[in-house]
């Protein structure tokens, strides 16, 4: 296991590699999936592969891609990203899981991997995500993860089919983490006793 890596009960965090373009691929390619990032869709490997490799080269990002932890298949990728470590702050995103992966405990456990790398590894004091004001899901998802809704930057970004996109600041800081914490290890337990996942 890569020293990098960030391991939890179902899921494995390693680092994000464009070896990874071919397992991503379908996942990145489904237009499901992707119907809410700001980047176009991959439509091909070979521009899979390309974005992860624009991802890798930014320095300010730290690029993970979640494995599941019993069997090692690429099931998703996040990232932390616009990391200042002067001001002590980052931003999670770049996330998107296969389809059949979607309400199981793979997102709240990388969820709960990040943080912890990012507080307790890191020492961050702030972590944000944001959100299209369309994506109900995405929001719903980061208020059951116990992020703050902050606020909403209007007409903050164009979508892939020329409209203007608000984002939906959420945010989590330092302080607020054990609470937090606990509440994700809690939902990640119940997730994996559950029957098939609910």
């Amino acid at each position: 296991m890569n020293d990098n890596s960030l391991l939890g009960r179902t899921v494995r965090l390693v680092p994000l590699s464009t070896d990874h373009a071919e397992a991503l691929f379908p996942s990145a390619s489904d237009p499901d999936v992707w119907r809410w990032m700001p980047r176009p869709r991959p439509e091909t490997v070979t521009q899979t592969h390309a974005l992860l490799s624009r991802m890798i080269a930014d320095p300010a990002r730290r690029c993970f891609a979640v494995q599941r932890r019993d069997e090692g298949t690429v099931i998703g990728s996040t990232s932390l990203y616009d990391i200042d470590l002067a001001d002590s702050r980052a931003e999670i995103g770049a996330t998107w899981f296969d389809r059949s992966c979607w309400g199981g405990p793979y997102n709240t456990e990388s969820k709960l991997l990040l943080f912890s790398h990012a507080f307790d590894d890191l020492r961050l004091a702030r972590l944000a995500l944001r959100t299209d004001n369309l994506n109900e899901r995405s929001q719903q998802a980061l208020t059951r993860l116990g992020l703050v809704y902050e606020g909403t930057l209007r007409s903050h970004m164009r979508r892939q089919d020329g409209t203007r996109r608000d984002s939906l600041y959420y945010s989590l800081l330092a302080d607020e983490w054990p609470a937090v914490r606990d509440r994700l290890r809690a939902r990640v337990i119940a997730k994996t006793t559950a029957p098939s996942g609910a």
